[in-house]
């Protein structure tokens, strides 16, 4: 009879102890939100995050603040959500360089992206372009490809910076065709695309998001695009596989990630509003704008393309050699 009171004693004190937090996921979201946008505001992923953001405020029925920290190839926002509480008022904006490309290009991380986040879902990904100044002699990728081995090191080829989605592109590029191309790095990708289009380097793979106007307008002239299948916007130009340069896809995505430990509960129901979000006609015609597919799914099919993206990446990285630190 002791033993049964004393059974039924812990098991209520294990209520009690249990009860606060239970409530706390159930009420959730109880307060303002905070997206993490680890780049300036006014550029791309910002303007998609705070898109989405008021997508799935409707949703969520709080209000999500966007909080810019750039700096340190993402890694500055990358720490602060990593950090962070794990109980949903806080996550972010995640790209190639968290998802797949840091952990290969610094030798010393501030979190471990395997192991210190909760992935939330896929937001989206755009293919990029191997594009050429219009007065560039080469009209196809063969042509491009004669020209760079009859110039060994003598082409080069603009890119935003070092470890840049565009540089690592040109890197995978180079590997696959066993070609030479010298490097240029500018700081960003506006400086990048106008020394291209202006001629003083004739060549870079530029993201469709920024660079479908300027290759539609034929201020340059894109080669092939690096992505499964061709573009609807570009329906003339061939993916680079059709080009003869199989096994280099290219192309930059975004997703939302969390603290690890983020509650199953609270996981699920920011992928559910993510996705509805996703279909919100604002957010379709932003992601059209900037040439984006959306990317829909589970938690765990987010992280196991992230994860699969950087194994694939990081085998690039150490071949050519490239470090942030």
């Amino acid at each position: 009879m002791q033993r049964r009171t004393l059974l039924s004693a812990l098991a209520a004190a294990g209520a009690t102890t249990a009860a606060p937090w239970a409530a706390a996921q159930s009420a959730w979201p109880d307060q303002p939100l905070r997206w993490v946008v680890p780049y300036p505001a006014g550029g791309g992923t910002d303007v998609l995050a705070r898109t989405v953001a008021e997508a799935m405020r409707q949703t969520l029925g709080q209000q999500i603040v966007v909080d810019n920290r750039p700096g340190a190839s993402t890694n500055i926002g990358g720490q602060a959500v990593a950090t962070a509480k794990p109980d949903g008022n806080t996550f972010m904006s995640a790209d190639n360089a968290i998802l797949a490309y840091n952990e290969h290009l610094f030798t010393k991380l501030p979190f471990n992206p395997e192991k210190d986040f909760t992935y939330v879902g896929g937001i989206s990904r755009f293919p990029l372009a191997l594009v050429v100044h219009p007065s560039f002699e080469a009209k196809t990728v063969k042509e491009f490809l004669d020209y760079a081995r009859a110039n060994p090191g003598k082409l080069n080829y603009a890119s935003p910076g070092n470890g840049s989605p565009h540089h690592l592109a040109m890197e995978m590029f180079k590997n696959r065709t066993k070609t030479f191309l010298t490097h240029i790095p500018y700081r960003g990708a506006a400086p990048a695309l106008q020394d291209v289009m202006g001629g003083q380097v004739p060549c870079m793979f530029l993201d469709l998001a920024a660079g479908l106007p300027v290759i539609t307008s034929g201020k340059v002239r894109a080669l092939a695009i690096g992505s499964a299948k061709r573009v609807a916007a570009l329906p003339d130009v061939p993916t680079l596989a059709e080009a003869g340069v199989p096994n280099t896809e290219v192309f930059a995505f975004q997703g939302i990630l969390a603290p690890a430990g983020l509650p199953a509960a609270i996981t699920t129901r920011l992928n559910t509003d993510l996705n509805k979000a996703l279909l919100n006609p604002a957010v379709v015609k932003r992601m059209n704008d900037f040439g984006m597919e959306a990317l829909p799914g589970t938690p765990e099919q987010f992280r196991a393309m992230a994860r699969a993206e950087s194994k694939r990446w990081g085998e690039i990285i150490k071949a050519a050699g490239v470090k942030l630190d």
